[in-house]
C-alpha cells in the first residue's frame, strides 16, 4: 500500500501556515542558541558568509509563492546592482584604478548571473510533463553551477588584471571619484545582500543566498578599494594592484562556500537534522508503528520526502491510508519548505 500525497490548494497551505510558524520559531531560537557557543571575531566572519540553508525563518510554504519571493528579489537586486555598476564603469575609465575595475567586474558578474536566476525560477513553474515528470525545479541547481562558473571567471580576470598592474602600475587620477563610488557600492551592494539572502531564506533557495552572499562580498571588497586610495595619497600606487588581488582572494573563498551547498542539492544532498525531523515528526503520528526509512531531497528550492512506515497488520485499506494522509499533513506542518512527501505503508511484524 502506497500514498502519494498531491500538491495541495494554497488555501490549505495558508490554513497551515499559523501551526507551521511556530513550529519555525522553536526551530529559530535553537539556530541561534547554537550560534552563541561561537565566539571571536572570525566564528562572527565565517557565520556571516557562510549560506545557512537551514535557517528557516519565515518560511513560505507553497511553491508559487516562493517562486514568485525569488522573482521579485532577483528583479531588485539586478535594478540596484546595475546602477552602482554604471556609475564605478564610469569612474573607472576617468581613474584607471585597479581595485575599482575589479570591484565592478564583480558587480557585472551579478548582472550577467541575475537574468538566468529569473528564468529559472519561472521555468520551474511549468508543470511536469510525460518527459520531465519531476518537473522543472532543477534549473535553479543548474543555474547556481552557472553562477559559480561566472564568478570563478571574475576572480581570473581580476587576478590578471592585478597581476599586470602590480608589474607595470598606471597613475591613478580622480581619487576623490573613486572613493565615492566605492562607498556607493558598498552600500548598494549590502542592501542587495540583505535583500537577496533573507528571501532566499525564506523560500529555501540555495541559488538566491549564494547570490547573496557574493553580493555582500562585494559589498567589503568595495570598501577595500578605500584602501587603494589611501595608498595612492600616499604614493604607494601599487597598493591599489594588491587589494585586487585581496579581493580575488575573498571572492574565491565565499565561491568554495557557496557552491558546496549548490552542489550539495544536485547530489540530493539535505541538512544535517533534515532526516531526524521528518523521522520525529513521522513516528509521533497516531498509528504508526515504525519508521522503516525515510528519505529527502531539493528540488530547486523545495524539499520533496519518501518513507516507508509500519502500521498494525489488522488494519484496514482504508485505515492505512489515513494514516499516511495524518503523515503527510504533519510533515507539511513541521518541516519547512517541502512541498511533497510519498509515504509507503506497510504491514508491522506480527508478536
Amino acid at each position: 500500500m502506497q500514498r502519494s500525497s498531491p500538491r495541495e490548494s494554497a488555501p490549505e497551505r495558508r490554513d497551515q501556515q499559523s501551526h507551521h510558524n511556530g513550529h519555525e520559531h522553536e526551530h529559530e531560537h535553537e539556530h541561534e542558541h547554537e550560534h552563541e557557543h561561537e565566539h571571536g571575531v572570525w566564528a562572527r566572519v565565517r557565520h556571516a558568509f557562510t549560506p545557512h540553508s537551514h535557517d528557516h525563518t519565515e518560511a513560505i510554504q507553497t511553491a508559487d509563492e516562493a517562486s514568485s519571493v525569488g522573482i521579485r528579489a532577483a528583479w531588485f537586486s539586478l535594478a540596484g546592482m546595475g546602477a552602482t555598476a554604471v556609475l564605478q564603469i564610469v569612474i573607472v575609465a576617468l581613474s584607471g584604478s585597479m581595485a575599482l575595475l575589479a570591484d565592478t567586474v564583480h558587480n557585472l558578474g551579478h548582472l550577467a548571473t541575475t537574468i538566468p536566476l529569473i528564468l529559472a525560477f519561472r521555468l520551474g513553474r511549468r508543470a511536469p510533463t510525460r518527459r520531465y515528470s519531476y518537473g522543472f525545479l532543477r534549473a535553479e541547481d543548474l543555474v547556481g553551477l552557472f553562477i559559480g562558473v561566472v564568478i570563478a571567471a571574475s576572480a581570473a580576470l581580476i587576478i590578471w588584471e592585478s597581476v599586470r598592474a602590480l608589474t607595470d602600475p598606471r597613475p591613478l587620477t580622480h581619487l576623490g571619484w573613486v572613493l565615492v563610488a566605492a562607498i556607493v557600492g558598498a552600500a548598494g551592494n549590502e542592501v542587495v545582500a540583505i535583500y537577496r539572502i533573507r528571501a532566499g531564506r525564506r523560500i529555501g533557495s540555495a541559488a538566491l543566498v549564494a547570490e547573496g552572499q557574493h553580493a555582500r562580498t562585494d559589498a567589503l571588497t568595495s570598501l577595500a578599494v578605500v584602501i587603494g586610495v589611501a595608498g595612492a595619497w600616499l604614493g604607494l600606487p601599487q597598493l591599489d594592484a594588491a587589494v585586487g588581488l585581496v579581493i580575488a582572494a575573498v571572492i574565491i573563498a565565499v565561491l568554495i562556500a557557496s557552491m558546496r551547498t549548490v552542489v550539495r542539492r544536485l547530489m540530493d544532498g539535505v541538512d544535517d537534522g533534515t532526516l531526524d525531523r521528518i523521522e520525529t515528526a513521522t513516528a509521533g503520528v497516531d498509528g504508526v508503528v515504525s519508521v522503516d526509512r525515510a528519505r529527502a531531497r531539493w528540488m530547486g528550492h523545495r524539499l520533496e520526502a519518501d518513507l516507508d512506515i509500519s502500521v498494525d497488520p489488522t488494519l484496514t485499506v482504508e485505515a492505512g491510508y489515513t494514516i499516511a494522509d495524518g503523515v503527510n499533513r504533519t510533515l507539511v506542518q513541521t518541516v519547512p519548505h517541502l512541498d511533497r512527501a510519498t509515504v509507503h505503508v506497510t504491514p508491522a511484524p506480527r508478536a
